[in-house]
């Protein structure tokens, strides 16, 4: 006897409002027969495809990130570069991938939420006036490799 709706599955949820790989996202879960999520405050063109959800979230605070956290769980994959919102996501037992690829892990974490909060004292301080190195045709390649390689692991360690 088996129950369809207990089978586990691997949902994608994008951090939309900034993202710059939503595409390479799409890409990905068609070739899987992945559902994503693409959640943002304001109102973002997608692709219609009955696999790719928009979440509209309101403008509070940090709505995209609680409305993502409270569903990432083992078999999420949460695209962001927020890395608070990584480290809430980690800790629920969900893959946080940034979108140049590089995979947020417990032991990563805590060192990107430092250098984080390290950045923007020094910010505010005026000690640092510029931002991130700007996101490169190497970033987009090493994001979709990336990808991949966690769709691949979490339907071997989920048996899909």
């Amino acid at each position: 006897m088996s129950d369809d709706t207990a089978r586990p599955t691997i949902r994608i949820y994008v951090d939309a409002d900034a993202c710059p790989v939503k595409d390479e996202v799409y890409r990905v879960a068609g070739r899987y027969g992945l559902h994503v999520f693409v959640v943002s405050n304001s109102f973002l063109n997608l692709p219609r495809e009955p696999w790719i959800e928009r979440v509209m979230v309101d403008d509070k605070f940090d709505a995209a990130d609680d409305w993502i956290a409270e569903r990432a769980s083992p078999g999420a994959i949460v695209i962001t570069a927020d890395v608070p919102l990584a480290s809430r996501c980690v800790k629920a037992g969900a893959v946080a991938l940034a979108p140049n690829g590089k995979a947020f892990t417990d032991a990563s974490v805590g060192l990107a939420l430092a250098t984080r909060n390290l950045m923007q004292d020094l910010r505010e301080a005026g000690a640092i006036t510029g931002g991130p190195k700007p996101f490169s045709p190497k970033d987009r390649s090493a994001f979709l490799g990336a990808l991949d390689r966690v769709i691949v692991r979490l339907k071997r360690d989920l048996k899909i």
